[in-house]
């Protein structure tokens, strides 16, 4: 009799797992069946400390008390030789992997005037370098098993657009475009390749300031979205329900599931004798102004109750 476990079997990595978001997908996961590397740093929102087993030792003492299998990861997604650990650890613990969710991230808010050097790397150095990182290292096993799937971790800051998160924004895009280019690349494996942008009350959420009335509301309408209300999509991209899913976006708000827009032309102009500034100024840019976007911030497009 087949098992009713969606994922049942499976072997996956869920980075940042120790808490929020990653938890939620690591127990989800586990108890459809998947056997589940926790992988936690141990570290503050902002990156800083590191090296405490606890968060993701607590995840996988949850997932045995609750009779699944499951081993603790400490490494950091931003090193190139721990992510190849992590990965090494699938491998050895439960024979192979199966799955990768990029959900490792931190947070370093500046207005982009006051963003130094350092915030930039940082926040670009795990959310889309260790993308990268752990991405590659199952690359090969997937490669040569001919299955596999990956789960990314974006967000409306790039999609959409936020204040003071351009160093969050552009990894988060960046990471929109590496999926792609993963589903694109390794199809002929049967890898698949997708991004998630999720809405939830986390730690990382937390750090969003309350000075104004607008800001506490918009806060506390954030947190009735629970982190638990993302696993289900992420857990179902990992499954091989989701075999013909690749290469797109979704966005998960609450109990709402929505597929993303990629960039695609929406409006063109053309001239016969080519373009000169002056001319650009005259005729192109009228002619398409109508279908500039706003600067929005995500708030301004997501802005009614979450369902």
């Amino acid at each position: 009799m087949a098992s009713s476990k969606i994922v049942d079997g499976k072997v996956v990595l869920v980075t940042g797992a120790g808490r929020g978001i990653g938890r939620d997908i690591a127990l989800l996961a586990a108890s459809e069946g998947a056997k589940v590397v926790v992988n936690d740093l141990g570290g503050s929102v902002d990156g800083e400390g590191g090296g405490s087993s606890g968060p993701a030792s607590d995840v996988v003492k949850e997932i045995k008390a609750a009779g699944g299998q499951a081993v603790a990861n400490t490494d950091s997604v931003s090193d190139p030789a721990g992510a190849e650990r992590m990965v090494r650890q699938a491998v050895e613990a439960f024979g192979r992997i199966d799955g990768v969710v990029n959900n490792a991230g931190i947070l370093r808010d500046r207005i982009f005037h006051r963003m130094s050097a350092l915030d930039w790397e940082q926040v670009i150095g795990v959310h889309l370098m260790g993308s990268f990182y752990v991405a590659k290292a199952a690359a090969q096993h997937f490669r040569e098993q001919q299955s596999g799937a990956y789960v990314h971790f974006t967000s409306t800051s790039g999609l959409i657009g936020n204040v003071g998160q351009a160093n969050y924004a552009a990894a988060k895009l960046g990471i929109v475009g590496m999926s792609k280019s993963i589903a694109l690349d390794m199809r002929r494996f049967n890898v698949r390749s997708n991004c998630v942008s999720p809405f939830a009350w986390s730690r990382m959420i937390g750090t969003i300031p309350t000075e104004t009335e607008d800001q506490k509301a918009r806060v506390e309408r954030m947190k009735q979205m629970t982190t638990a209300k993302i696993a289900p999509m992420v857990v179902y991209l990992l499954s091989d329900a989701a075999k013909e899913v690749t290469g797109q976006i979704f966005a998960v708000r609450m109990n709402e599931i929505y597929l993303m827009s990629q960039p695609r032309p929406i409006r063109s102009v053309h001239s016969a004798e080519g373009w000169t500034p002056q001319a650009i100024a005259d005729t192109a840019i009228p002619a398409m102004r109508k279908s500039f976007l706003p600067l929005d911030v995500s708030a301004d497009v997501f802005n009614w109750e979450p369902i």
